[in-house]
């Protein structure tokens, strides 16, 4: 894997997540204390007026934030700002994406997204990651 140190402007890091499934939200309401029962229950769902269980909003600002966890050994991630952008719903297939859009010696700035299968955005936002000085080391 390459350093996120050596990307270049426009590279993209992406990553597909395994269909969201009933047990992924169950677990995620535990670990957050999250019970809205929206995102687990399909009656409460739909008296809710939505068409079916939905992820957590949560759930998929964290999973994309994943895709710079390779890299907390040369950085941080200094500021993250999403925008929900659409639903997420059971057996959806959501690819995550961070593509560099500028950098100077020790920040890069990265446009990120994710998407479901079918290419529909339903985050969007940025994230600034910033580069330990090794000189201070």
């Amino acid at each position: 894997m390459k350093a996120i140190g050596d990307i270049q402007k426009n590279s993209v890091l992406e990553e597909t997540l395994a269909p969201v499934s009933r047990i992924d939200l169950i677990k995620y309401a535990g670990a957050s204390g999250d019970f809205n029962p929206i995102h687990t229950i399909d009656e409460e769902a739909v008296n809710a007026g939505l068409p079916g269980v939905i992820a957590h909003g949560m759930w998929t600002m964290g999973n994309l934030a994943k895709l710079f966890t390779p890299y907390y050994e040369n950085g941080f991630i200094q500021d993250y700002k999403i925008r929900f952008a659409g639903m997420v719903f059971l057996k959806d297939v959501i690819t995550l994406r961070a593509t560099l859009l500028e950098r100077d010696q020790h920040t890069l700035h990265f446009k990120v997204e994710a998407v479901n299968q079918n290419n529909k955005e339903v985050i969007k936002g940025n994230v600034t990651f910033t580069l330990y000085d090794e000189d201070k080391e």
